[in-house]
Formats: C-alpha cells, sequence, structure tokens
C-alpha cells in the first residue's frame, strides 16, 4: 500500500546495506520522472538524472565512492547532475512553451499582450543577462551593479558565477528530494553519498566538462542491518523561529 507524504518522509532514512535483486527499474524510472517534477529556478530545469543499472558501472562508481557499503551493495545509482551550461535552450524551450500557449489563448479570445511581453523578456533579455559571464568578469560587473541599485531599492543580488552555482544545485537538490521521497513511497529505500570523488564519475559517465555533479543516490531494498542508528534530529525549537 503506498504511504502518504508525511509515512514517506517518516520511513526515509539513509540506508547503508541492500537486499539483492529486490528493485524494479521501471519503478525507479517513474521515481526519477517525478523528480522532474520538483519546482527549479525560473523553471529552467537545468538538470540531468543518470540512472545507472549496468553492473559494471555501478562496480566502478562504487571505487569512486570509496566502496562505501550504500554504493557496493546498491542495485541502482542515479546520478544528480547540475547542468548550467544548458541555460540558452532551456530558456528556448520555456519561451517555445510560452508562445504556444499564448496563441491557443489567443485564439479563445483572450488578451496574452502583457503576459507574452513578460514571457519573451525575462527569457531573451533576464535570463542571458544572469547566465552570461566571461571567465567571471561579467559577474563582477554585476554583483558591483546589484550593490549601488540595492542601495536604493531591492534587487537581485546571486549574480556571481559562484552564487548561480548555488542557485542551480539548490534546485538539482530539490528534485533528488522528490525522487527520494518517491522512492519511500513505494517502499524503496536511498541513500545519497556525500563522499565521491566526482571527478572520476564524470569520467565514467562520459560527462562534459561542465557538467556538475550535485549528489550520487544509492538504491536498493534496506537489509536488516542497513540502518546503523536510530535517527537524531537536535531540538525542534532549536531551528524552529516563529517571527
Amino acid at each position: 500500500m503506498a504511504k502518504t507524504v508525511s509515512e514517506a518522509i517518516e520511513y526515509r532514512r539513509s540506508v547503508r546495506k541492500y537486499k539483492q535483486n529486490c528493485i524494479d527499474e521501471e519503478k525507479v524510472k517513474k521515481c526519477i520522472e517525478n523528480a522532474t517534477l520538483a519546482p527549479n529556478s525560473s523553471n529552467m530545469q537545468l538538470w540531468e538524472f543518470i540512472h545507472v543499472t549496468d553492473k559494471n558501472t555501478l562496480k566502478k562508481i562504487a571505487h569512486s565512492c570509496f566502496n562505501q557499503n550504500a554504493a557496493t551493495t546498491s542495485e541502482n545509482m542515479v546520478v544528480f547532475v547540475a547542468r548550467r551550461d544548458k541555460w540558452k535552450s532551456r530558456a528556448k524551450q520555456n519561451l517555445n512553451f510560452l508562445e504556444d500557449l499564448f496563441e491557443k489563448q489567443s485564439k479563445q479570445g483572450i488578451d496574452v499582450t502583457k503576459r507574452r511581453n513578460l514571457s519573451r523578456r525575462y527569457y531573451k533579455k533576464i535570463m542571458p543577462t544572469i547566465y552570461s559571464d566571461f571567465f567571471g568578469i561579467v559577474g563582477v560587473y554585476k554583483k558591483i551593479l546589484s550593490m549601488v541599485i540595492g542601495l536604493f531599492r531591492p534587487i537581485y543580488r546571486e549574480v556571481l558565477y559562484s552564487d548561480l552555482k548555488v542557485v542551480t544545485h539548490k534546485s538539482v537538490a530539490l528534485a533528488a528530494q522528490n525522487f527520494m521521497l518517491s522512492m519511500a513511497e513505494i517502499g524503496y529505500d536511498t541513500c545519497p553519498m556525500e563522499g565521491s570523488d566526482t571527478k572520476r564519475v564524470k569520467k565514467i559517465l562520459n560527462l562534459p566538462r561542465k557538467a556538475e555533479i550535485t549528489m550520487i543516490i544509492a538504491c536498493g531494498v534496506r537489509n536488516d542491518n542497513g540502518i546503523y542508528s536510530p535517527r537524531f534530529r537536535v531540538p525542534f525549537d532549536e531551528v524552529y523561529k516563529k517571527i
């Protein structure tokens, strides 16, 4: 029986050891599809999901994850990749989608002039302004400009290359959480592995230089000793602030 959202959140743990031959790759794929529904910055969807099922490739990646138990016993892995380098094509895809939508609405007698102009400005001018850079130099100029304008009114300040890197990885991390909760909902387990040699993993997967690995997630069904300890969280009052 499928779990509720709250039940999936409670069920999800970072599982370190998995049983063998217990998961359906198509079900994992469906959970990856759910990952694509995650909220993300400007709907740019600057991500890519590599579903690793080949045993030889799994073994190579496990070695690059320092042969930790979650890696060596996992049946599948999913590598979540940030693709900031795809911003031009993704902006174009967004705009094409909106243009088609506005065209249909216009034929229905709906006035779309304002929204069409806003979307064109957003994806043709604002996105290039935010994502364009030249060895970091343009980003420094944009940072100085934002600081000056920010003295007089609110302005977007995350304009450096390093800022946009964080923004992109945040979006990919949201997708990864969608994936892990979807897996938990059907009784499958995961472990997001921070310990890895991402340069080696990129080479194994033949990823381009500008691609950046956000997370490598081991997948399977938990073994009896797959969870190392009871869950610990700091007291809620220590992290919760109400204003």
